[in-house]
């Protein structure tokens, strides 16, 4: 539990620091590896839309940055009255390197969901190689 409280918390000052003048929706993301470390992550948005960067995709490049391969989870933070679940890019980027993991779902009110990953993205796509 303790681990988990440190995730929501990373998640959370990562939200902070996010740059989304577009948007105005910040979100925090914070990666557990398999070994247990955290990599934290916000969104950064860009005037060519198509160069934005999820918060989950951020938090995952900073743990390939540092020769992270495998993860356990993820805490994803936003402030909505609702929780809500990574995009689809988000999706086939985490399942890329740990398929079975575990993403909870917060919001800033403390309402939380959640999921394996698998179960967000049904009949990923995936190369056996």
């Amino acid at each position: 539990m303790e681990m988990l409280e440190e995730l929501f918390d990373s998640a959370r000052k990562a939200r902070e620091q996010a740059y989304c003048p577009y948007s105005r929706f910040p979100v925090g993301a914070a990666l557990l590896t398999s070994d247990g470390e955290i990599f934290a992550g916000c969104n950064v948005e860009n005037l060519s839309f198509g160069l934005t960067l999820c918060a989950e995709r951020t938090a995952l490049c900073s743990a390939v940055a540092a020769g992270k391969r495998q993860f356990s989870g993820m805490v994803l933070v936003t402030d909505t009255p609702e929780p809500v679940t990574p995009c689809g890019a988000c999706r086939q980027a985490l399942y890329e390197f740990s398929p079975n993991m575990w993403i909870v779902t917060a919001n800033l009110q403390g309402k939380q969901r959640t999921y394996q990953l698998g179960e967000l993205l049904p009949a990923a796509f995936s190369a056996k190689i």
